[in-house]
């Protein structure tokens, strides 16, 4: 069993014989204890080709000092990490393999680096004995472990300041003045195992300076960005799915979308025969991702709009039949999920978007000017979404003008992906333009949802009657959700003239 918790710390430079300024001088620092000497023995884990180094994860068995055992470590921003903690095992255990396969796949991960670290251990504590967080000073030895530099060394010592628990990071803030006022240096390194693979690094790898791929030029260096940018959210947000984190699931779920929207958009500079069975893999993820994520939706809805009504006018047992209605709904979704993500398709198709980077099926399109062919394609995009909305328009309302509303829905959120990918190279036309129709999808978007409410409302005042219950309430939300549509759909045309401004296509083709 894996236990995860959020790792905010800081380190800076320091040698043998540094010493630590008074830190009862820091705001709120009481007293500052000395907690002995811990000896840390850790091997860290990767592919041969270090992919995980390369996206900044670590992972690590580790023995000594009070958490022994395996730690997957997720970046989260400078300086903070999420940290997966499982127990001491001889191999790596599954409930951290799982994390790592959108970026493992089939390659094996072995010993790279080990870390032989001689802990000075310090806590600071408020008036009240409260840890507010662990000030160590590391004696660290590094030895290579790959074949290539294997048996490479690099020694060095360093402060790090880890904050306690639930604590202000802001705090951290203040320590580290003080120390930098004691002529203590922040470091180069954002963690101890990227040091070491530098400085054991063969010296003709230690000479390359490591650079960012190439300012955009061409049509196809934007829209490749963008493809990129989406492939590397696909894979990152894998671990964050498995671990049923907050809106990982619908951020998945986009990510594929506008993969498949930037295909779709960009025909005349990716190559449709390409990316046309990669768009419907992409589809099926994006299906499978949604069945949880759209019950939730529908749940969250219904959920609010019976919290809203009168208890007079909730008759029968409502929350409770939503509550088996939603479970019956759900059973065994986040099992599925992870079963697709463990699939042999799910891990073929992230081989193939890793191939679709690497040869990217580029058309002579590809290298004309962005200020070329980046607007035709957005306004291409417009132009099908400006059909589908007066075809919506031009429906009486009823089941025809819902399906037509949706498909309309399907065309602004291509329309506005067109624009987002866009806005790198056309700046704020793009930018103007995929807000104006996230206006569009938006009031799009609810009218569907009230559709889908309404078939969710009907079935269960059926189930509620079947079971000798009053329909009463089931019927009075149904009411309200078409009330609910008939708003959105008078709302629409305003909505739609402020996208549809002609000084705004102008704009995208300055």
């Amino acid at each position: 069993m894996a236990d995860s918790k959020r790792e905010i710390e800081r380190k800076y430079e320091a040698t043998p014989g540094t010493r630590l300024p008074d830190l009862t001088r820091v705001a709120g620092v009481s007293a500052v204890v000395h907690r002995g000497l811990r000896e840390l023995d850790a091997v860290y884990y990767d592919t041969e080709d270090l992919r995980l180094a390369a996206d900044s994860l670590t992972l690590r068995r580790r023995t000594g000092g009070d958490d022994a055992g395996w730690h997957l470590k997720f970046p989260v921003s400078t300086g903070i990490r999420d940290e997966i903690h499982a127990p001491l095992a001889d191999t790596l255990p599954h409930s951290l393999a799982g994390l790592l396969r959108s970026r493992v796949r089939d390659a094996e991960t072995v010993p790279v680096v080990r870390l032989l670290s001689s802990r000075d251990v310090h806590h600071l504590l408020d008036e009240d004995g409260v840890l507010l967080a662990e000030l160590s000073i590391d004696e660290v030895r590094a030895e290579r472990l790959t074949a290539q530099a294997h048996g490479a060394t690099a020694a060095w010592t360093e402060i790090e300041v880890e904050l306690a628990d639930d604590g202000d990071p802001a705090f951290l803030d203040a320590v580290e003045q003080r120390l930098h006022k004691a002529g203590v240096r922040s470091s180069a390194s954002a963690s101890k195992l990227a040091r070491a693979l530098a400085e054991t690094a063969p010296k003709k790898q230690r000479r390359k300076k490591k650079s960012g791929p190439a300012a955009p030029l061409t049509a196809g260096d934007h829209v490749l960005a963008y493809v990129r940018d989406q492939i590397e959210a696909v894979i990152g947000l894998d671990p964050a799915v498995r671990r049923d984190l907050p809106d990982s699931v619908h951020r998945m779920r986009v990510a594929t979308r506008r993969l498949r929207s930037a295909f779709k958009t960009y025909r005349k500079v990716l190559d449709r025969t390409v990316t046309d069975p990669v768009g419907e893999e992409l589809k099926w993820l994006a299906a499978e991702l949604g069945i949880d994520r759209d019950q939730e939706v529908l749940d969250e809805r219904l959920g609010t709009r019976i919290a809203a009504l009168p208890r007079t006018l909730l008759l029968g047992p409502v929350r409770g039949r939503l509550r088996l209605w939603s479970v019956a709904r759900r059973a065994g979704s986040r099992r599925r999920i992870v079963s697709v993500l463990d699939g042999k398709r799910y891990l073929a198709l992230l081989e193939t978007l890793d191939t679709l980077l690497a040869d990217p099926p580029l058309l002579p399109g590809a290298a004309q000017e962005p200020g070329e062919a980046l607007p035709r394609a957005v306004l291409k995009d417009y132009e099908r979404l400006a059909t589908r909305i007066g075809h919506a328009l031009a429906q009486p309302p009823g089941e025809d003008r819902d399906l037509a509303m949706h498909e309309a829905r399907k065309a602004a959120k291509r329309a506005r992906y067109a624009g987002e990918a866009a806005r790198p190279a056309l700046g704020k036309p793009a930018k103007k333009f995929a807000k104006r129709v996230k206006a569009v999808q938006t009031v799009l978007g609810e009218h569907q949802d009230s559709v889908v409410a309404r078939d969710a409302l009907r079935g269960l005042a059926v189930q509620a009657h079947g079971a000798g219950e009053s329909a009463f309430t089931w019927g009075l939300l149904y009411g309200q959700e078409e009330a609910a549509a008939a708003d959105r759909e008078r709302e629409l045309p305003e909505v739609w003239a402020q996208a549809s401004d002609p000084g705004l296509r102008s704009a995208l083709k300055s």
